[in-house]
């Protein structure tokens, strides 16, 4: 090697290690501003002199208590997994894929607000220094975090739009004869409904005369933890955050807090093509021209064995969006939202806001795509919006299904502004609910009316749990704290009101004769008895469950109008045998599975976590607690998502109520709070399960959200980087 070389190796590593040198002493910089306390119940709260300060501690906190989490959920939204996990990722990557761009994505980064990029920098600082500060954690793939990844991630949604896209079919249409036996997992859809529950009272229904409201997600279990955040630059926001994010996505400040609840608005699109090959490119026809598709090569590596393979796919666009399978001989490419800048800006800006005039400004970005939000104010408002993002469409379209994406007319017209979407503020009844279920129910009478809306605006229907809602908060007064959560956990299972009586009138059809008159008495008896309320002690939820899941299994091939009640449905449209002989199977499967049908739900419903995977596994034959609350199908209000598993008989939670609170918004905010297990990944950690037994019980911890509380009550004080 020539002396000249030599010199320039020499250059290039001093550079790289003054560069390393500079960027630790950064991080330290910004660490030495920086003070996180935690809780008896191990919650992070974070003081940093700016926002970016809380960002950065923020961060930090959650990677201390489960950085597999926060990793993979970037893994994901870059499309990357199947670098970690091998082939069976590798159309979930291509999914996410037609919308990361690298270059696109960096380029935003670089044309952010100043204020927004300070939040990025603090935000792979934090992480990058958690990763220096602790070597004994080995990242899967992603060892050095740069700021315009958080944008991949900017909505804290649990299934978001790209996630309506079929791997199946892409692959079918993209990539078909590539491993042709492979066959991928798609979400189903059917599975434990994943929404939420939001209610806001008004003033005149509390004792205190000041505005409560209940912060309900059901999420899988552990996808968000609790945390709270505090800048001297007028931050100070406590809720759940979706690990990896750095804003409060469910929560509140001194001021107001939202709640979002999964929507049925309108944001998503699909639209047919007519596709020919001319000159060697695809054109689709639009009008009466013929426009060519954008073609995009995207490479993407998977793991095969010990090595990376790669595969470049050709995705295909239009102007209405990317294709995503062929059907009936057209191609059909899919419209949704794609702000990035704008849906992270709209994240963030919330949490700071100090009135609803602030927070209605937030709303006005409309890029929260999936969600319909719950509002309540220290100023005592109460509000509710359904859905953010929708476009404006000709009505005269079904734009449930594919629509003709070659004519003019169904081309999207802009958004809709928040003023046109279905709104509520501060209904005379005094209440607001929405439990993934129609708005026109939203404020009992003082309801919007479906009239005076385009049926795009809500397709969503009437559930179990919103029937409930209505019943419970209809009428009353006088709430607290306490009778929130009352009301937030009233155990009525709604689905069976219909359900019970229909098979009762079929038993009483039997002939004396018929054998099943005898073997069915007891235990229908014990269900017609049964007071529709779910509980640990309560052996009529047992027969419930075990039927009502029976008898919707035998119903799948039955014609269901999408409009129609799903439980006035199998009560009216089931047969007499058909809902008799469901019921025989649920009691031959509890005899089976349990030793006897008369068996109390508690015995079979259990929680459970003895792993930190994010698949969880569940053992019979170890510890587990009962858990009264039941599946949000059936109209729990208090959701646990429940089922047996390979190797258990008993059935284990992972789905429902996971992060729940209360809050009132007086002179000083006041609230409680719960979360599923407990704030750590860790198994070693006290903190793994120590809030499950309150859990189970559905008893409340009090929330530190003023500094003295939060001193008074701290169990640990440090700064980033430092010993504990």
């Amino acid at each position: 090697m020539t002396k000249k070389l030599t010199l320039i190796w020499l250059f290039l590593i001093l550079s790289a290690f003054a560069h390393a040198q500079t960027e630790l002493q950064r991080w330290q910089n910004r660490a030495s501003q920086i003070e996180i306390f935690r809780d008896a119940w191990g919650v992070p709260h974070i003081y940093g002199k700016t926002d970016a300060d809380a960002v950065f501690g923020m961060i930090y906190a959650q990677c201390e208590d489960d950085f597999n989490r926060v990793e993979v959920n970037y893994i994901n939204a870059m499309g990357r997994m199947a670098e970690v996990e091998g082939i069976s990722k590798l159309y979930t990557d291509f999914r996410m894929r037609l919308y990361i761009d690298e270059d696109v994505v960096k380029k935003e980064y670089e044309n952010s607000p100043a204020w927004l990029k300070d939040l990025m920098d603090a935000w792979a600082d934090g992480i990058n220094y958690f990763l220096h500060s602790h070597p004994e954690v080995q990242p899967k793939l992603l060892t050095k975090f740069e700021p315009w990844m958080a944008l991949t991630f900017s909505e804290g949604s649990i299934g978001g739009d790209i996630e309506t896209i079929s791997v199946n079919q892409l692959k079918a249409f993209y990539d078909k004869d590539f491993h042709s036996n492979l066959v991928l997992q798609e979400r189903d859809w059917m599975e434990e409904p994943r929404g939420s529950n939001g209610f806001a009272i008004a003033p005149k229904l509390s004792q205190s005369g000041n505005a409560l409201l209940l912060i309900n997600p059901h999420t899988s279990f552990y996808f968000r933890p609790e945390v709270h955040m505090v800048s001297e630059e007028g931050l100070n926001a406590y809720g759940a955050v979706t690990w990896g994010q750095f804003f409060i996505y469910q929560g509140f400040n001194e001021y107001n807090g939202w709640m979002h609840t999964s929507s049925r608005a309108d944001a998503i699109d699909h639209f047919a093509l007519k596709v020919e090959q001319r000159n060697g490119q695809y054109h689709y026809l639009f009008g009466e021209e013929w426009r060519p598709l954008t073609a995009k090569n995207i490479s993407l590596k998977y793991k095969e064995g010990d090595e990376l393979v790669e595969r470049e796919i050709t995705a295909f666009y239009s102007h209405h969006g990317p294709v995503i399978r062929e059907e009936d001989g057209k191609w059909v490419a899919i419209s949704l939202m794609v702000e990035r800048v704008k849906a992270l800006t709209q994240s963030y800006s919330r949490t700071k806001t100090k009135n609803h005039q602030e927070f209605k400004a937030t709303m006005d970005l409309k890029t929260n795509s999936s969600n319909n939000t719950v509002y309540a104010d220290r100023d005592g408002n109460i509000v509710y919006y359904h859905g953010n993002f929708i476009p404006i469409r000709d009505p005269q379209f079904d734009w449930r299904n594919v629509v003709d994406g070659s004519n003019p007319a169904t081309d999207w017209k802009g958004l809709h502004e928040v003023e046109e979407m279905i709104y509520i503020e501060n209904p005379e009844n005094g209440w607001i609910q929405n439990c993934n279920s129609t708005p026109y129910t939203a404020a009992g009478p003082y309801s919007p009316k479906r009239e005076n809306y385009p049926a795009y605006m809500a397709w969503d229907l009437e559930n179990a749990r919103g029937l409930n809602a209505v019943r419970v908060l209809t009428g009353q007064k006088g709430f607290t704290l306490e009778s929130l959560i009352a009301a937030a956990y009233e155990p009525t299972l709604m689905a069976f009101k219909p359900l019970i009586p229909a098979i009762q009138k079929a038993y009483d059809a039997l002939p004396s004769t018929d054998p099943k008159k005898a073997s069915l008495k007891e235990p229908l008896e014990t269900l017609s008895e049964w007071d529709l309320k779910t509980g640990t002690g309560s052996v009529g939820t047992s027969l419930a469950v075990f039927w009502g899941g029976q008898l919707m299994a035998d119903a799948r091939e039955l014609d269901r109008p999408w409009d129609r009640y799903i439980f006035d449905f199998l009560a009216e449209e089931t047969s007499d045998a058909m809902k008799l002989e469901a019921f025989e199977k649920a009691i031959n499967k509890l005899n089976k599975d349990f030793g006897s049908w008369n068996t109390p739900w508690g015995e079979i419903n259990r929680f459970q976590r003895v792993t930190n995977e994010i698949q969880g596994k569940f053992f019979d034959e170890l510890p587990s607690l009962p858990v009264g609350y039941n599946s949000s199908l059936w109209g729990s209000l208090a959701a646990y998502g429940s089922r047996a598993y390979p190797n258990t008989k008993k059935w284990y939670g992972t789905v429902g109520n996971s992060f729940v609170a209360v809050v009132e918004f007086g002179d000083k905010v006041k609230a409680k709070s719960i979360l599923a297990g407990g704030q750590s990944g860790n198994p070693f950690s006290p903190h793994f399960v120590d809030q499950a037994e309150k859990y189970a019980n559905g008893e409340f911890k009090e929330v530190n959200y003023y500094k003295e509380d939060v001193i008074k009550n701290a169990r640990i004080r440090y700064q980033p980087g430092k010993k504990k």
